[in-house]
């Protein structure tokens, strides 16, 4: 796993990055594991509108790592733009729990093996407006899960999309509200103003005990506190389950088993009394059914999982899968 530090402007950080790269001989378009069709590279356009309307800093790193790798810009939006709307693959799996005593996020990043190496931990410090924030991804400028520096810590699992219009993908919803959103009411907030592409989960927890599931894509957004009477938690992987967000699922794609690890983030929370980080340790780590327990000979496998220990101040991270490798807490970056 990577890891970099993005220090300027959203332009500066761009191309720094991109040059770092290129000096190295690592040319992103050369890594991309999906094909980059005419379709993406006509979608990405039509939306750049949108994020030059909302998100513009957005737009000018993008053009910095373009500058920075000597590589056409509009290819380079096209793989960002397009990735969770003409999505390769569904998968991850993501949870947060509240009590008096704890306040957790923890999240399983499920990927190709043959990408592993190029997964990236982040921190970033900016100078145009945006709050500092850390986090994890597979695809640069995207984040997939992070926490802010109030203490706003968001994860998100991708939903193959039934219909698709031009708007924010899931990684740039998630990274928005890292760098605009102090706590989770302002997030969901935020949500209902932003055009939104893909179909996905988000995930929100905040130092205050506030924990949210979010499910949402171009068309609704449906959000929930909890999904027991009994006990203040949430858990998505990469289907709806909430009453009107069922019928937006699609049921012939590849979703890695996603029923099968919903069923056990529910159960395991459902039935827990004990809610600790040792908990979401063996969760995450498959003590209590499947999670991870993925066959690496087939090219799946979970690449990394982290817990965000918001009660704390903490963040543990397992570079790797979590069955087979240990938690370590980073300290670089405080909120």
């Amino acid at each position: 796993m990577y890891h970099a530090h993005f220090r300027g402007t959203h332009y500066e950080a761009g191309f720094r990055w991109g040059s770092l790269l290129l000096k190295h001989q690592n040319i992103i378009l050369e890594n991309i594991p999906f094909e980059i069709t005419q379709e993406r590279i006509d979608y990405a356009l039509s939306c750049l509108p949108v994020y030059k309307q909302y998100y513009c800093e957005i737009t000018e790193e993008i053009q910095g790592l373009a500058d920075g790798q000597h590589c056409d810009v509009h290819i380079l939006q096209a793989v960002l733009f397009s990735m969770y709307s003409i999505p390769p693959a569904c998968n991850c799996s993501c949870f947060g729990f509240t009590t008096g005593q704890e306040i957790l996020l923890g999240r399983n990043s499920d990927f190709l093996t043959e990408m592993e190496k190029l997964n990236m931990n982040v921190i970033y410090r900016l100078t145009d407006g945006a709050y500092s924030f850390t986090g994890n991804t597979t695809a640069f400028v995207e984040v997939e899960d992070g926490v802010n520096e109030h203490g706003l810590a968001v994860g998100l699992t991708s939903v193959y999309p039934r219909q698709r219009k031009l708007g924010f993908n899931a990684g740039l919803i998630l990274r928005y509200l890292l760098e605009k959103c102090q706590n989770v009411s302002e997030a969901i907030s935020c949500l209902y103003q932003l055009p939104i592409a893909s179909a996905q989960t988000l995930i929100l927890a905040d130092t205050s005990g506030s924990v949210a599931l979010v499910e949402c894509n171009s068309e609704r957004i449906q959000t929930t506190m909890s999904l027991s009477n009994h006990h203040s938690f949430v858990c998505a992987t990469n289907k709806f389950h909430l009453t009107e967000m069922i019928g937006y699922n699609s049921s012939d794609i590849d979703d890695w088993l996603a029923e099968t690890r919903f069923q056990t983030m529910f159960s395991a929370c459902r039935g827990n009394e004990h809610f600790s980080r040792v908990f979401a340790k063996k969760l995450l780590s498959g003590d209590y059914g499947f999670l991870c327990q993925y066959d690496r000979g087939t090219g799946k496998d979970t690449v990394w999982s982290v817990i965000y220990d918001l009660k704390r101040h903490k963040i543990y991270r397992c570079e790797g899968n979590p069955k087979r490798r240990q938690f370590k807490e980073d300290n670089r970056f405080h909120f």
